[in-house]
């Protein structure tokens, strides 16, 4: 997703790195800490990756811009609760109003959720994505991220070992993403 361009004639908040990896009954979500503007580190400690739902059973991250992801995540809750805590009921639910919604649909921002069964990348088309091999990745590095992790996936066993690394990678090759690494883990 790139923000980086003059939209509507405004800078936009540019680039982040979000990454999901389900492997052996653990899931994790991992980002980022910068936020940019234009060529300009504005935070390099944003928190994009955060528990959400009763209890934080649920975990969440985003790219994207920020006040958008912050809505979104407050209407996810809201459907987890509407839900009982079903994570697919609820994001489906969410990518409905997403889609539809006149408000909702000018939101730039991708978010990865999951819970203890489940891993789902959700999009302002109304996309609700589960991924192929339990790896997937958002944001200006994300595709630097899911190669990396892809090409670990063969060779390590632990989902956070490499999260880890694939966030390494991105932030060594995306000049939007750095290495202040947030991490949140849920074990089935």
């Amino acid at each position: 997703m790139d923000n980086s361009g003059a939209s509507h004639g405004l800078i936009q908040w540019h680039g982040t790195t979000i990454i999901g990896v389900k492997k052996n009954g653990r899931t994790v979500i991992a980002g980022d800490g910068q936020v940019s503007m234009g060529n300009t580190v504005m935070k390099p400690n944003a928190r994009k990756v955060r528990r959400i739902g009763e209890g934080g059973n649920v975990i969440a991250g985003f790219a994207g811009a920020t006040a958008d992801a912050f809505t979104l995540f407050e209407r996810l809750e809201r459907k987890l609760e509407q839900h009982r805590g079903q994570l697919m009921r609820a994001a489906v639910e969410l990518a409905k109003d997403w889609r539809t919604d006149k408000y909702l649909r000018n939101l730039e921002a991708l978010m990865i959720v999951a819970d203890k069964e489940t891993l789902l990348v959700l999009t302002g088309n109304g996309d609700v994505l589960e991924p192929e091999g339990g790896i997937t990745a958002i944001g200006s590095g994300g595709n630097y991220a899911l190669s990396a992790a892809r090409a670990l996936d063969d060779y390590e066993e632990d989902a956070e070992k490499i999260a880890r690394r694939a966030m390494a990678v991105a932030a060594e090759v995306c000049v939007f993403t750095n290495d202040r690494v947030t991490v949140e883990t849920i074990d089935s």
